[in-house]
């Protein structure tokens, strides 16, 4: 289990954040805090693997939080939530080594989809003594991006519709299935596949069966396999 902090200076807000990160499998919430300095000794009494951050904490920034917890050296990661959607704030954060940065107000499924990428590029990073470009690429972000341009003739509003499919399943799917779910044809919904696969997003796996040619099972980065 990914253990977590929730740091906002809100209760109701990081109640809230808290049952998001519950309802992701694989991810358990530890403890909240409220201000910086109760987020400075809850990551030292209770070493969570990750931190949600708020940036706006009524003593310290949560930019501050960051900082000091870069110089002590904690191996923690942190994952920014906040309001702040300034170029400098956000700058700042990217310098401070956060994984991702999330703007509020956001829907749980973006909160889902960014834990469930952290999942991924730390269980790549465990499996694999050495990675090529392309992986670290991937590892970075660089690649595999719900923004990454789509290959002619395939839309970002479809291209969407089938990766929250292949996401909310929690499971493996065919092409077949993946269709049905997401209404569209089979033939149209293997190109979004392949396109997820090609980008990072997923990963397709061959399943031998008795005869004919092997079944492609596709997965979401994140869910388990």
């Amino acid at each position: 289990m990914t253990r977590v902090l929730v740091v906002d200076d809100d209760f109701m807000v990081a109640r809230i954040h808290t049952g998001f990160v519950q309802r992701v499998e694989g991810f358990t919430v530890v403890g909240a805090a409220h201000t910086g300095a109760e987020a400075l000794a809850a990551v030292e009494r209770l070493r969570p693997d990750l931190v949600l951050l708020d940036i706006y904490l009524p003593d310290i920034s949560g930019l501050e939080v960051l900082r000091r917890l870069r110089e002590a050296a904690y191996p923690v990661d942190v994952l920014a939530i906040t309001a702040a959607s300034d170029v400098e704030t956000i700058r700042a954060a990217l310098h401070g080594g956060v994984v991702h940065y999330i703007i509020k107000p956001f829907a749980a499924d973006t909160l889902r989809e960014q834990l469930e990428r952290y999942t991924a590029r730390v269980r790549r990073l465990a499996e694999q003594p050495r990675v090529g470009q392309a992986e670290v690429d991937r590892l970075f972000g660089l690649t595999g991006q719900s923004g990454a341009a789509l290959p002619k003739g395939l839309s970002p509003a479809t291209a969407d519709l089938v990766a929250g499919v292949l996401r909310d399943s929690g499971r493996d799917l065919s092409a077949v299935e993946c269709a049905e779910l997401a209404g569209l044809s089979r033939v149209s919904t293997r190109r979004y596949l392949e396109h997820l696969v090609r980008s990072g997003r997923a990963e397709v796996r061959l399943r031998y069966g008795g005869t004919g040619r092997p079944e492609h099972r596709y997965t979401w980065h994140g869910s388990q396999r």
